[in-house]
């Protein structure tokens, strides 16, 4: 099976209007920049989107929010995007705001098979509403569904060309969990190289998980708040 294609355009050819999508990354690291710019260039809209935040005015999905691709957010930390607070407090946009926990946990659920897991975050909160409580052992868990999504995007630091993948520090959060859980992976790397070429101690998403993969380019690699120590 031949999973390298060419082009961020080839690798998200099939998602469609009204597709569930995950994204990995943490804030503004480690996210898919390639194919959120081909996303936005092919301007399919009503998408529900899974990340862990929803990136800022003009970068990540941010850029989806602009062009009113997005029909659904599902994330824990949304408060650099002014759009997306707009969008929220004018009713265009649904929102489902999860711990940062359970979202992962989620996403972890999906990627092994299981229909939903039990946690205590949430519980006697607005985010337990409409959810089953069980008790176990005297404490109370809310039971959470795991994620049903279409197509997850995830982007690592060097990949090989049967989909093994390696993420750099804080790219590993959301990328690998994401990775699993997809009906259709879709991976984008900084460098791509052959089969063999990757120490199998040091890979972190199995090439199983991914169905397609290609070496991206012009990364930017925004910081979201740059703070520095002032100098004496």
């Amino acid at each position: 099976m031949n999973k390298v294609v060419t082009t961020a355009e080839q690798a998200i050819h099939d998602i469609h209007d009204g597709a569930v999508i995950m994204l990995g990354g943490f804030g503004l690291c480690g996210i898919p920049e390639n194919c959120i710019t081909a996303l936005v260039k092919k301007g399919i809209k009503g998408l529900t989107c899974i990340s862990n935040n929803a990136g800022v005015d003009d970068f990540g999905i941010g850029l989806m929010l602009q062009q009113k691709q997005v029909k659904k957010m599902i994330s824990s930390y949304v408060g650099e995007n002014a759009e997306f607070e707009r969008q929220l407090l004018s009713g265009e946009l649904e929102v489902e705001l999860i711990p940062q926990g359970t979202l992962a946990t989620r996403c972890l659920a999906a990627g092994y098979g299981m229909p939903a897991v039990f946690t205590p975050a949430g519980v006697g909160t607005e985010v337990a509403g409409g959810k089953e409580v069980r008790n176990f052992n005297g404490k109370d868990y809310l039971m959470e569904y795991a994620f049903d999504a279409d197509f997850a995007i995830v982007k690592a630091w060097k990949g090989d060309t049967q989909g093994n993948l390696i993420y750099k520090e804080t790219a590993r959060n959301f990328n690998p969990m994401m990775a699993m859980a997809g009906k259709i992976t879709i991976a984008e790397v900084e460098e791509l190289v052959p089969a063999g070429a990757l120490d199998p101690d040091h890979i972190h998403t199995p090439g199983i998980y991914v169905h397609r993969i290609f070496q991206g380019s012009a990364y930017e690699k925004r910081i979201e708040q740059l703070t520095t120590r002032k100098r004496n």
